[in-house]
This record gives C-alpha cells, sequence and structure tokens, in this order.
C-alpha cells in the first residue's frame, strides 16, 4: 500500500530541525533524507528510523519491525510524531550516527 505525500509533508516538516531534511518518493514510499543520509523510511503510512546505539539510549527498547519484506528492522517511531523537538534530536542523533554516503559514480554510455 502507497504510503500518504501528506503524511510525508507532515513528518520533514516535525523533524525540520534536525538539519536539512527532504523526502524522494520510492516505489509508492518515502526515503527521508537529513544532511543528505537516509535516516527513516515512510511505509504503509508507518514511520521507521535506522537503527543506531545512539539512539537505543535516547529510547530504551522501543518498537522495532521491518518496513517491507525482508528489509532490517528499523525503529518505529510513530508515537513520536507529535514531538517536533523530541523527533528532530532522534533524526539528528541518527544522521550523525551514520557514515556519509558514498559518492555515486557516473553511467558511462557503451562505445558504439
Amino acid at each position: 500500500m502507497a504510503s500518504d505525500l501528506n503524511l510525508a509533508e507532515y513528518v520533514c516538516g516535525q523533524m525540520a530541525s534536525a538539519g536539512f531534511i527532504r523526502f524522494k518518493k520510492m516505489f509508492g514510499e518515502f526515503a527521508i533524507y537529513c544532511d543528505e543520509k537516509v535516516v527513516a523510511l515512510i511505509c504503509d503510512n508507518q514511520v521507521f528510523l535506522k537503527i543506531t546505539e545512539q539512539v537505543r539510549a535516547m529510547l530504551g527498547t522501543p518498537p522495532e519491525g521491518p518496513p517491507y519484506p525482508g528489509a532490517k528492522p528499523h525503529f518505529m517511531i510513530d508515537e513520536y510524531l507529535d514531538q517536533p523537538e523530541f523527533l528532530s534530536a532522534l533524526v539528528a542523533t541518527t544522521a550523525k550516527s551514520l557514515p556519509i554516503p558514498k559518492p555515486k559514480t557516473p553511467k558511462t554510455k557503451p562505445e558504439k
């Protein structure tokens, strides 16, 4: 089931103070970026935050689950969506904990 664009916009607005926040639609769902790092996914209208030990220390034992079949577990953080300061802190901490993404190699056209 595809996630709602309004939810993605709301979630990104709530975490806006974490850094440069944007989202990208992917296969009917959304990836949320903070400072160009994928920190969360919205799948089936639920928000899933990547698991880091730093965020686990902030949350204790939050519910976990895969955002889609076959995915690694993520923190399920829907209960924090109406707490923008805390949500932003979770997202900023996650972004700081993740490695810098590798640059994409440009695609070359095959020679004829």
